[in-house]
Formats: C-alpha cells, structure tokens, sequence
C-alpha cells in the first residue's frame, strides 16, 4: 500500500507530536524537512536526516514524528517512529517505522512563498461563473483582454498579486502564470476568488489583492506546492553558500 503511493526522493515534512525533542529554544511545533532515500517494507523507511545550513539534526531514537509525504499523485500524511539513525555511503540516513495508516492529506495552512511573477487576469464572464458554481463542464475564453498583474506571494492555497485595477471581493477571476516545472516554464491557468482587495497607501492606483484559488485542479495545486519548496530549498542554499563565502 505504501509503496503505491511514495516513492525514493519524495519530499517529507515532519514535525514533532512529543515534547521529548526541544533542542535550545526550539519548539516541537518545528517542521524539517527530508526526503525518501528506501522504501524497505511497506511499514519501514528510510529517510535522509534533516539539515538546517550545514548543520544535521539528530532527531532522537524513538521520538515519533507527524510526517508529510509530497507523493507524485498528491500530499500524504502518516506517523512515524525514529527506530535508527546511521551513515550509510557518505549520506546520514534516519530508519522510521510507520505506526499508523496512510491516508490523503488536505492541507488547511499553506507556506506562502514572497516572490515576483508576472501574471494576468481578468474577471469571469457572467455565463463562465454559472457553469462553474453548478459543476457543468466548462471552457474559457481565451480572446478577452487581459489585465497585467504581479504576484507578490503564492501558496498552496492562493496566492497576493498587485494590480492597476481592482477585482471586487467574492468576483472569481482567471488568473494565468508561469512557474517552472521539470525544467521547464509551465504555464498554469486558475480560478480565483477574490477574498480581499485594497489600495496601497503608499502606492495610489495600485490595489493588493489576496485570492484563494477556486475548483483548481488537484494536480496543479501539487506541483504550486513542489515548485515553492524547490524554490525555499534554493533560497536556503543561496542563504548557506552565501554565509560560507563570506567566512
């Protein structure tokens, strides 16, 4: 059952469900962030140990942990028990043991990634917005004129963008962008509705808008989510290198 739906190199969250792991003045509301190196069982894994900069975290034997999978097929949760910690071929490897079912995991919180794409959108015609609200299927126009925008921030759940224009609250719009993916620029077609909308203070005539993405497809939501932890993973990097030249 396991190995239907994870696979090597899956991305993993985990994040402590005992107060026995406090290290300093961190709290066991921290999440680390790993990846699949074996699937030895259909209850037992190997995973890489979790690093922050350059430093690895010893995450103690029997310590159990909640623990996020980014499965090709979408997010997958379970929990699991640190039964052994080793080396193996240059690479420090934590054994978990899974003590509960894995089950489908619908995030209720996502990390929102600060960023700069370029993006456009434009609201919904009249005729678009009721075949979605009744669940018909449905197709976009793709002849009418769009509206340029920003997006100043994206999660798995929606995403902040700036415009010249302001989209009223609870509008559903057609949002369009592109993020890379697999290597290369993919562009990513969503509805959006608009949960709030503002002017800038310091920035008359350009409106903040923060919109949470509406009967989007499950697998676009995934590879959003991917994409952001690609990109925190290469901010991270940059932020160790950085240090590590500067010494």
């Amino acid at each position: 059952m396991f190995s239907k739906f994870i696979s090597i190199g899956d991305k993993i969250e985990l994040q402590a469900v005992s107060h026995e792991y406090e290290e300093k003045q961190e709290t066991v509301s921290k999440v680390y962030h790993s990846a699949v190196n074996e699937i030895r069982s259909e209850d037992t894994i190997e995973i890489r140990m979790p690093m922050e900069k350059t430093k690895l975290i010893l995450l103690p034997i029997d310590s159990e942990y909640d623990m996020v999978f980014y499965g090709s097929s979408g997010l997958f949760q379970c929990l699991g028990r640190i039964i052994d910690r080793y080396k193996s071929n240059n690479t420090y490897l934590l054994l978990v043991e899974m003590i509960s079912n894995l089950r489908k995991y619908q995030r209720r919180e996502f990390y929102r990634l600060k960023c700069a794409l370029e993006m456009h959108t434009r609201n919904l015609e009249e005729s678009e917005v009721q075949n979605i609200e009744s669940r018909m299927p449905y197709s976009l126009a793709n002849d009418l004129p769009l509206k340029e925008s920003v997006i100043v921030d994206i999660s798995g759940g929606g995403l902040r963008f700036l415009s010249s224009q302001r989209f009223e609250q609870d509008s559903l719009l057609y949002c369009s962008y592109h993020l890379m993916n697999g290597g290369e620029h993919k562009k990513y077609e969503v509805i959006c509705k608009v949960i709030s909308a503002m002017e800038l203070e310091n920035r008359p005539g350009t409106y903040e808008h923060r919109v949470r993405f509406y009967d989007i497809d499950p697998m676009a939501r995934e590879e959003i989510i991917k994409y952001i932890f690609e990109e925190e993973r290469k901010s991270r990097q940059k932020k160790r290198f950085g240090t590590e030249s500067g010494r």
